[in-house]
C-alpha cells in the first residue's frame, strides 16, 4: 500500500471521487501542509493556519497507479484556480498535491507539465507540488459526509456532478459497487 495526500478544494467533494475507485483502501478527509497542529475545521476556515482541506488516500498501487489518481485529481476540480473551487473562496481550497516520496514528486511534475503543454485547460495549472509535511484528520462529522448528506443541497448540487464525470470519464476505474 502507498499514502496520496490531494488538495483539490472542499474535502467532502474530493473524498467521495477517490473513494469510489478500484485499489483504494480509504480516503480520510483532513488538514494538510500548515503550521498550526491538530487544527480545528473552524480555525482552518479562517485562512490563517496555513493548512488545505486535504484527502489522504491509502492506495494498492498494483492496482491503481499514483498516476492515475491524478488522473482523475486533475480532471475532477479546477487546477487552474488559485484558492478556489466553485462556490468554495480561500487558501483552505487550494489545490496540491503533497508528495511522500521523490518518485511521487516526479510523477506529479511530469504530469502537471504535460497538462499544462497540452492545452485541455485554458489557464495555467496553479497546483502546487509540495513535500509532504503534515496532515490532520478532520473532524468526525466531516468523514464520510457524501454517504451520511447525499441528499443535502450541496451533495446534490456540487458533488453529484463530480462523481457523475468520473462514472462517464473513468468508468474502468470505478468500483462496481459504486455504477
Amino acid at each position: 500500500m502507498e499514502i496520496a495526500t490531494l488538495a483539490g478544494g472542499c474535502f467532502w467533494c474530493t473524498e467521495a471521487i477517490f473513494k469510489r475507485l478500484k485499489g483504494v483502501k480509504s480516503v480520510t478527509p483532513g488538514y494538510a501542509g500548515g503550521h498550526v497542529e491538530n487544527p480545528t475545521y473552524d480555525e482552518v476556515c479562517t485562512g490563517t493556519t496555513g493548512h488545505a482541506e486535504a484527502i489522504q488516500i491509502v492506495f494498492n498501487p498494483k492496482i491503481i497507479s499514483f498516476e492515475k489518481l491524478l488522473d482523475v485529481f486533475f480532471h475532477l476540480h479546477d487546477p487552474t484556480s488559485l484558492n478556489q473551487q466553485g462556490p468554495d473562496v480561500g487558501e483552505q481550497y487550494r489545490s496540491a498535491i503533497f508528495y511522500h516520496s521523490e518518485k511521487q514528486k516526479e510523477i506529479a511534475l511530469k504530469l502537471k507539465g504535460k497538462l499544462d503543454k497540452s492545452g485541455k485547460f485554458s489557464k495555467s495549472i496553479v497546483t502546487q507540488i509540495k513535500p509532504f509535511t503534515n496532515f490532520y484528520k478532520a473532524e468526525e462529522y466531516h468523514q464520510n459526509y457524501y454517504d451520511r448528506n447525499n441528499s443535502a443541497a450541496y451533495c446534490q448540487n456540487v458533488i453529484d456532478p463530480k462523481i457523475q464525470k468520473l462514472i462517464k470519464n473513468y468508468n474502468k476505474e470505478v468500483a462496481q459497487e459504486f455504477k
